[in-house]
């Protein structure tokens, strides 16, 4: 690689952290189109290097809300189980699918999951800290109402389905299982969007380590691009955690449908040509 094209993946790498650590989707939904359509790279490739760099937001978002009763573990753990078989099974049958395949299944989720978030966007899903959270809900300290706040897990069957396809998504278009994850708990299964989020970051590191050794050994994984990726995540996720705590949910869910529908535009352009 030239040190233009490192500094490039850098500076992607970065954005796809900050967006990835915001919305707890992984960033891959940036770093994906911009390794496959800006430098060229075929899309399993670009696949596998989004992968490594889902491990890694997921670790820096993790560690950050780690104390802030955000990341509900119970309902993740249990949510996980789904999610790495899922990932298992892409991780499988990945390689039998061709690159235009990928980019139109890319280009379909990423529309439908942005009109599920405007649609929902000013949605809150909380209750008041009193109220009994049952067994998978939680209570954690909201910045934006400046009061502790209850939450209660619904449509769980729902959830589990969600999972499953988030880490067949994962393992498949390298994005990241938070991009289905996200909206379906906070728009239909009662999870606040900033517990939805870190909740969602927690799983999609886990469900990325179900794919990645599998993509490794196919030969998709370019070590120094996926290093040169990740320091850019890393940055970028820090800043992205950053801004997070500060931003309206409202404004959050807004620039999530944005991204996705930028992005679902161009794959259906570029599976159509």
């Amino acid at each position: 690689m030239s040190l233009a094209t490192v500094a490039a993946v850098i500076l992607a790498g970065s954005v796809a952290g900050c967006l990835g650590s915001l919305l707890g989707i992984g960033g891959g939904v940036f770093l994906v189109p911009f390794l496959n359509v800006g430098l060229g790279l075929d899309f399993k490739i670009a696949m596998a290097i989004s992968l490594m760099t889902v491990i890694a937001t997921s670790s820096v978002v993790s560690a950050g809300t780690a104390g802030r009763q955000l990341i509900n573990l119970r309902l993740g753990m249990l949510l996980e189980i789904a999610s790495s078989i899922g990932g298992l099974l892409a991780g499988i049958t990945v390689h039998r699918l061709t690159n235009r395949t990928l980019g139109l299944w890319f280009a379909i989720v990423t529309a439908a999951i942005a009109v599920i978030m405007m649609s929902r966007r000013e949605r809150r899903n909380v209750l008041d800290a009193g109220v009994d959270p049952g067994t998978l809900g939680g209570r954690f300290y909201d910045d934006e109402s400046g009061r502790d706040v209850s939450y209660r897990v619904k449509r769980m069957p729902l959830a589990m389905l969600t999972s499953l396809t988030a880490g067949a998504v994962s393992g498949s278009l390298g994005i990241g299982g938070g991009i289905l994850k996200v909206p379906v708990l906070n728009a239909w299964c009662g999870v606040p969007m900033r517990a939805a989020a870190a909740t969602s970051a927690l799983m999609i590191g886990v469900t990325a380590v179900s794919s990645v050794p599998l993509q490794y050994a196919r030969g998709y994984i370019d070590p120094p691009m996926a290093a040169a990726a990740v320091l850019g995540v890393l940055a970028g996720s820090r800043a992205g955690f950053w801004f997070g705590g500060k931003a309206r949910v409202k404004w959050l869910k807004i620039l999530m449908a944005c991204v996705l529908a930028a992005v679902s535009a161009l794959y259906f352009v570029k599976s159509f040509r």
